[in-house]
Parts: structure tokens; C-alpha cells; sequence
């Protein structure tokens, strides 16, 4: 077994690295003085702007979609993954800064592999020159979302036209005013088998009613730098017929295909935020003293970074995997390791992040130190893209049936 990355990763490695250490670090002050002299302002951060310049001038740039093609960089699952991993070392910035932000990242894998030449020209291209950012719109309020038979938005056919109407939540990105595109998962037949109910349609932002509604936070964090996450009302929407993605009934799929590559990418940067904060806590254990000694010769601080160092590595390892596994064999085949990361890495880098923080005490839970929103981010990875408890049914029951 060879363990080594190859030899372009190697040098991708060092490029974001580089680009880490001189342009993102240096620019968190900035992102957080920008964010609080602008309240109540959604757009993009200008910070973030200028480091998606310097990003593509070092070719960071798409890294998380595979086919140069396609608009992509070409890396495999393998070659990208512990790239996204240095990215979630600074989980406000780097991700955005390399255009391989949530939702934008799944929204544009969708628009790859399903989307007519057409609504490529129309919404992919743009995206993937970042000239503009697009929404998720699955989630609903009044039903059980962690099961996506229960959405009820509808979407009816009405000649040449769709209709949609439904209520939306936590559809990251939409309160930024760049936008423009709504991908919207809803019914087009209810009297289909359970998983062939479900479609997807591309919803312009500026259609007739079309509303969002409100802004939500994460444990108080508005996510702005990201666009947020909004409530958003479609009240009899029509588009066009040509803006189904796929075929009428793909939707649940297309969700599935969607969701797989997300899973791995939020695991990876978990991972980096976890090797972060330990970054953190060893410059704070080795400066910080108490009763007598400074934090680092205390036994339980040793033992929380030996448990923190044995969990990554086993988990960076099963995260190789699977993306390994996910270019050998498909998505499909590697389900149960995509959901055995899914269910292990936000659970265990959220016991690390606790960890640092009670080691900060009350600077932690305190926007001094980016430990209380990376707490908040990952505890939120626990109910994205299906809570644990989905994910432990149905690895459970696989498992079983071995």
C-alpha cells in the first residue's frame, strides 16, 4: 500500500499551503472588520472577492470538480481531498476563495452531469467563473426533511410552463442578492412509486413570486460571508419547461448524486478544522498557565490531544478511502463508507472542537478564537445532508444484511 500522495496533489499541496499562510490567515481580521461595519448586508465580502483573484492566479481554482472539460481542475476524489482539507482550516474564507463553497460546489456537480447544453450556458458557466452564486431549495419547515419522499413543494405542469408552489428553509446562499439561480426539489406526481414523486427545476431568483422571506442564524452565526441560509415562499412560480434538470421523477436521485460528493467534502474540511483547532490548543496549552504549571503538563490536556490525534488520523484514513473508493467504483458502491464518515467525522472533530474550547475557557465560547463557529458549523454537519440517525439506519440495516 503506498500512501504518498502523487505528484501533482504534492505540488497543489504546497500552491494552497503557500496561499493559506500569506493571503487567507492574514485576511480573517479583515473578513471579521468587514462583516461589522456592514450589519444587515448580504453580498459578497470584498475580502472575498480579492482572494478569489489571487486564488485563480495560483490555479486553486474549481478543485473540487473532476473533468477539466467540464470547467473543472481534473483532480480525482483522492487528489482533492486533502486539498479540501487545508481548506477547512480556515472554513470562512478558503473554501469561498477557491470557488469550492457549499452549496455552489453540489449545485454545479448537479448542473455537470444533468443540465442541457443550454441551462449550462445559461447558469453553469457563470457559476463557474463565480460571476454568480446560486441556492439549494430542498428542506422544508412543515414536513420531516431528513426523509426527502416527505417534500411537498409541487410542481405542476401547466403547458409550456411549470408551476411552483412551497415553502423553503435553510437554503444556504439565498439571502446574497448574487443568487440568481434557486435549484428547487419538489413533487410533479403524487401518485408515482415514493422515489420517482420527486423533480427538480432551475427557479431564477427575480421570478414573480419568488420571496425570501427571512434569514436564519446557527447558533446565532449569520453565515454572511457565505450568503447565509434563508426561508424562502414560492407562491405560484411559473418558469419555463425547459428549466426541469433531467426528467420528470429523477429529482430523489439526482438528490443522492448530489449529496454523495458533499458528504465526503464537508468530512474533509471537518478534518481541517479539527487540525486547526489543535494548532490552536498547542500555542495556548504551552503559554497558559495553571495552578503552578502551564496547561500542557496537565493530564488531561495530554490526553485530550492523544485522542484528538488518534481519531483524525484513523478518520483522514477512512476519508481516503472512500474517496478512493468513489473514483474506483462509484458513488454508489462506496455508500458505506461515504456514510460511515459522514456518521464518525462531524461526531468526533465536534468532541475535539469541545475540547478546545474548554481549554480556552471563556475566550472559546467567544469570538475571539474561530473555535465557538467552527463548534457551530460542524455541530450543524450532524443534521446536513441526513442527521446520524438516517445515516445509522441505513448503514445498520446494510450491514445486517451482509
Amino acid at each position: 500500500m503506498d500512501f504518498a500522495h502523487d505528484s501533482r496533489t504534492t505540488e497543489l499541496i504546497a500552491t494552497l499551503q503557500t496561499f493559506l499562510d500569506e493571503e487567507v490567515y492574514p485576511a480573517e481580521a479583515e473578513l471579521r472588520a468587514e462583516l461589522a461595519a456592514s450589519p444587515g448586508v448580504w453580498s459578497e465580502p470584498a475580502v472575498v472577492s480579492r482572494l478569489r483573484s489571487a486564488a485563480r492566479t495560483r490555479g486553486l481554482w474549481n478543485l473540487f470538480l473532476p473533468g477539466e472539460g467540464a470547467g473543472g481542475a481534473g483532480l480525482t476524489n483522492l487528489q482533492y481531498a486533502p486539498l479540501a482539507e487545508l481548506t477547512g482550516r480556515s472554513i470562512r474564507l478558503a473554501p469561498a476563495a477557491l470557488n469550492c463553497a457549499a452549496p455552489d460546489t453540489g449545485n454545479m456537480e448537479l448542473l455537470a452531469e444533468f443540465a442541457t447544453p443550454a441551462q449550462k450556458t445559461r447558469w453553469l458557466e457563470p457559476l463557474l467563473e463565480a460571476r454568480i452564486r446560486s441556492a439549494f431549495c430542498m428542506t422544508e419547515p412543515d414536513v420531516a426533511s431528513s426523509d426527502a419522499t416527505n417534500i411537498a413543494t409541487s410542481i405542476v405542469r401547466d403547458g409550456d410552463s411549470y408551476v411552483i408552489t412551497g415553502r423553503k428553509w435553510w437554503s444556504t446562499g439565498a439571502m446574497n442578492p448574487d443568487a440568481t439561480l434557486f435549484i428547487v426539489m419538489g413533487k410533479t406526481d403524487q401518485s408515482a412509486e415514493r422515489h420517482r414523486q420527486q423533480s427538480m427545476i432551475l427557479v431564477p431568483r427575480d421570478t414573480p413570486g419568488v420571496t425570501v422571506v427571512r434569514p436564519l442564524t446557527v447558533f446565532g452565526y449569520d453565515d454572511r460571508e457565505h450568503g447565509g441560509h434563508a426561508e424562502v415562499s414560492f407562491d405560484q412560480v411559473r418558469v419555463p419547461v425547459a428549466n426541469l434538470l433531467g426528467e420528470e421523477g429523477d429529482g430523489f436521485a439526482m438528490a443522492q448524486a448530489r449529496l454523495g460528493p458533499g458528504r465526503i467534502h464537508h468530512c474533509m474540511r471537518a478534518i481541517g478544522m479539527a487540525e486547526r483547532a489543535l494548532d490552536l490548543v498547542r500555542s495556548r496549552a504551552a503559554s497558559r498557565v495553571a495552578f503552578g504549571r502551564p496547561l500542557a503538563e496537565q493530564g488531561v490536556v495530554r490526553e485530550w490531544a492523544a485522542d484528538a490525534r488518534v481519531q483524525l488520523e484513523a478518520l483522514r484514513l477512512l476519508v481516503l478511502k472512500t474517496a478512493w473508493l468513489m473514483d474506483t467504483v462509484g458513488n454508489r458502491r462506496a455508500m458505506t463508507e461515504i456514510q460511515a464518515i459522514k456518521i464518525a467525522v462531524p461526531s468526533a472533530v465536534e468532541k475535539i472542537l469541545d475540547h478546545a474550547i474548554q481549554l480556552f475557557g471563556g475566550a472559546g465560547v467567544s469570538d475571539d478564537t474561530p473555535l465557538a463557529e467552527m463548534w457551530a458549523a460542524v455541530r450543524t454537519l450532524r443534521l446536513a445532508d441526513g442527521p446520524d440517525e438516517v445515516h445509522r439506519m441505513s448503514l445498520g440495516k446494510a450491514e445486517l444484511r451482509r
